[in-house]
């Protein structure tokens, strides 16, 4: 049993926005025993970099994690291997594709929680994994900028599924992990499978944040 942990972080390990990373798409197969395999494929507009270079905005990390950023992170976690890696680029964008395989639930996490807040709760019926997406936005944050990646962003889109070996339930928070009515996207809520999608540019305009929560019957 893996205890709650405080989401502190803007977005969830490199599926984020602020990374200049504005598609992404994420697949989580989870079984039974903790073990699974995570499917990542992000897309990177070249338009971002521009932004990332505004005043003010230097410490934003302008190219996406490549081969040897995945490589040092599954090195630091016991359990977690990559499985393989590839990359091509668009005449507008950078398309990165990683697979990676995770031999229980804490490795899972520990890679989600590399940059964003996730948590595994087992309660003996039902399981449940916690992941923020994205935090409440900080009033700090320049609203011009803030209005200028929407616009970028216009066109992409956060796609994340999970598969798991037994029945489940997917809700929608925000970004403090209270359930909330889902925003424009779309959800499938029970099943073994269940998907969350939302334009990146709507997901930059929940100011109160995004997260998901995946009860899993056991």
């Amino acid at each position: 049993m893996v205890s709650m942990k405080k989401y502190t972080a803007i977005v969830l390990s490199v599926l984020i926005f602020c990374s200049s990373c504005l598609g992404v798409s994420a697949d989580i197969q989870l079984k039974a025993d903790g073990s699974g395999r995570i499917a990542l494929e992000y897309r990177f507009s070249r338009m971002a970099e521009t932004i990332g270079r505004l005043d003010g905005n230097e410490r934003w990390n302008i190219i996406p994690a490549g081969r040897a950023d995945f490589e040092r992170t599954a090195a630091r976690i016991p359990g977690m291997k990559i499985v393989s890696f590839s990359s091509r680029e668009t005449g507008s964008d950078i398309l990165n594709r990683v697979t990676l395989d995770f031999t229980n639930t804490e490795a899972l996490l520990k890679f989600l929680d590399s940059s964003g807040g996730a948590s595994f709760i087992n309660n003996g019926n039902s399981a449940a994994l916690n992941i923020i997406l994205m935090e409440p936005v900080s009033s700090e944050i320049n609203a011009d900028l803030m209005e200028l990646m929407q616009q970028v962003s216009e066109g992409y889109f956060v796609y994340i599924s999970f598969n798991t070996d037994r029945d489940a339930a997917l809700s929608i928070t925000d970004g403090t992990g209270k359930i909330i009515t889902a925003p424009q996207a779309v959800v499938v809520p029970n099943g073994r499978r269940t998907s969350f999608s939302i334009g990146t540019g709507e997901l930059m305009k929940l100011s109160l944040g995004v997260g998901l929560q995946l009860e899993i019957r056991n």
